[in-house]
């Protein structure tokens, strides 16, 4: 706790250490049991910035936790059909536990046909209809990185989500539609009433109001402000964007979905960014591999 707040700071980076402590005590054991580590595979179309800096971070992950990984790169002009020939190769490779195609994909390629190709056994990334069912009905399978992440992160701080109206504002099928699944769940984190909001929402300020916890993922630089949260609100930001500032020698500074500075003097626990809800996702695409090496 920061002497001088009263907010705690759900730290990413350091849930992460820790979760990456077991992670790899787990990759030892199944190097041990089979002679090999889990390997965990990466497709990256084209030279899109972000999803570079994504992928390479997944890469450096690996290595820290003894993992073996291989980062597969492939021309933005690829035919939809060559890229369908790579995952169904990545599919039937006996040395490979998981793997994912980065997206977005180059938008000449059908995303949804492309994740629907991957075998569930091995879609880390949990985003095949197969794992999403499985999520939905509460059976085994991966959960979306991002996500289970959160939950990972709400479940070391200890927040209490048990009867408390959650808000998740936007509806991807990556976090928001996930998030709000994993939060009506009998479980924990879970057992919350919530309420999926999203650009075609009415009177969204007196909704988010209500909130015992936000979850925001609707991509707009510091949407959320002050007089849309009540005092003693818990706060989860997944977003992060570069905005232009001038003091700083890059020219820029990274900022979430949350204006931070104004928004934290309510919580009761806010993530900041970047190193809140980023960390945890690269953490459970490892958790997620370390299940499929199982």
């Amino acid at each position: 706790m920061d002497t001088e707040t009263t907010y705690q700071l759900l730290d990413g980076k350091r849930c992460s250490e820790a979760l990456k402590q077991s992670i790899a005590e787990g990759a030892a054991a199944v190097k041990s049991k089979r002679g090999r580590p889990p390997h965990l595979a990466a497709i990256l179309v084209g030279n899109d910035g972000a999803s570079k800096t994504y992928v390479e971070a997944k890469v450096k992950a690996c290595e820290q936790v003894g993992f073996r990984s291989s980062l597969i790169r492939l021309p933005e002009t690829i035919t939809e059909e060559e890229l369908l020939s790579r995952v169904e190769a990545l599919n039937a490779d006996a040395e490979l536990d998981g793997f994912i195609v980065q997206l977005p994909l180059p938008t000449h390629l059908n995303a949804d046909r492309v994740v629907q190709a991957i075998d569930p056994r091995k879609d880390v990334d949990g985003f095949h209809p197969v794992n999403v069912g499985n999520m939905v009905l509460g059976l085994p399978g991966f959960l979306p990185a991002t996500p289970s992440g959160i939950c990972e992160l709400l479940r070391f701080y200890h927040i209490e989500t048990d009867g408390k109206r959650c808000v998740v504002l936007g509806r991807s099928n990556i976090v928001g539609t996930p998030m709000s699944i994993l939060m009506s769940r009998n479980a924990y984190p879970g057992n919350c009433t919530v309420t999926l909001a999203h650009s075609r929402t009415k009177d969204l300020a007196s909704i988010t109001r209500e909130a015992d916890i936000v979850i925001v993922a609707i991509g707009k630089p510091q949407f959320l402000k002050a007089d849309m949260v009540k005092e003693g609100v818990v706060v989860v930001d997944v977003g992060i964007h570069r905005v232009q500032d001038t003091t700083r020698k890059s020219g820029f500074r990274l900022v979430g979905d949350v204006a931070f500075n104004e928004v934290a003097t309510k919580c009761k626990a806010i993530t900041p960014v970047p190193g809140g809800v980023g960390p945890m996702t690269i953490t459970s695409l490892l958790l997620n591999t370390l299940k499929a090496s199982r």
